[in-house]
């Protein structure tokens, strides 16, 4: 079964924090935060001999005071590791948004996780994103995300990590990253494709605030929907780029109205202000309209 047979609910997912699972003060930070989702990050962040407290602080968190409005998204190691079967079994009893997979190098990485979720009975509600960060992560891309979107699959989102790229592939950390768009093209390419998000990987020097806002803007031009951050100060500059603008939204909602005229019933392309527009750029607009809509309604509920 395609993508096509299978709509996914619009999320917005323009800044998407991590925090490491082992920082107690973090974690309640995220209460006060404007990002769109929370890494709840049990891997890179923490120590070995940190792990299982790391788990016991997520716990403790979880049964807390709720996180409102964002995507709740634990970050796990893998599971050829020492930890990752116990960070399954804290996934499948937290039950948070998502589940994010480290180094997925094929579809297999993908749809093992879904078996267990299934096994276990998790709501369906309970989603898997991928970090692509490998060599073989990047060439099999569009294979992932085809296995991902098979009948019973809960692939939603892709998450570039390039430290780990770089460092397996040598190519240095230029600004522009004049050598890697050829492979963050491909992953997006892979995700349009089957109907899936793409996140661009994180940017390191939080206090190069300039630097930061000029990658952004590349990576929405480029097709992601949002970037992994690794400091609040970066949540800003995230949601201005990747969020849509009043000039976006004014397009989109004169879109709309022109395909609800009578006038336009049985028709595929119609002339709006002058340009030819298909119904494929209804749907689009419909979407960019209910992520301005969602961001509106969170703004309301601050």
């Amino acid at each position: 079964m395609n993508s096509n047979s299978m709509p996914r609910s619009i999320s917005l997912r323009r800044s998407v924090l991590s925090v490491p699972a082992i920082n107690s003060r973090a974690l309640e930070k995220t209460h006060g935060l404007d990002c769109d989702a929370i890494i709840f990050d049990l891997e890179d962040s923490v120590a070995p001999e940190k792990k299982a407290e790391a788990r016991e602080k997520l716990k403790a968190f979880f049964s807390g005071k709720p996180l409102a409005n964002k995507e709740r998204i634990i970050r796990i190691n893998t599971l050829s590791s020492t930890f990752g079967h116990a960070d399954m079994e804290l996934v499948r009893t937290l039950e948070p948004d998502a589940v994010l997979l480290p180094k997925v190098n094929e579809p297999q990485d993908v749809m093992s996780v879904g078996d267990l979720l299934a096994d276990a009975d998790a709501p369906e509600s309970l989603r898997i994103w991928a970090m692509i960060e490998t060599p073989r992560g990047i060439l099999n891309a569009a294979a992932i995300a085809e296995a991902g979107r098979t009948q019973g699959s809960r692939l939603d989102c892709f998450v570039l990590g390039l430290n780990d790229l770089r460092k397996e592939t040598g190519v240095l950390p230029q600004p522009g990253r004049t050598y890697l768009v050829p492979w963050l093209m491909q992953v997006v390419l892979a995700v349009r494709a089957y109907g899936l998000d793409a996140i661009d990987s994180v940017f390191n020097d939080f206090r190069d605030a300039d630097a930061f806002d000029t990658e952004c803007a590349h990576a929405r031009a480029m097709g992601f929907d949002g970037k992994m951050l690794i400091h609040p100060a970066q949540i800003e500059a995230a949601n201005r780029n990747f969020g849509p603008d009043a000039s976006a939204i004014a397009e989109a909602e004169a879109i709309i109205a022109a395909f609800a005229d009578p006038a336009a019933e049985g028709l595929n392309v119609i002339n709006v202000n002058g340009r030819m527009i298909e119904r494929l750029h209804l749907v689009q607009a419909e979407g960019l309209v209910h992520k301005a809509r969602l961001i509106a309604e969170r703004q309301t509920a601050k």
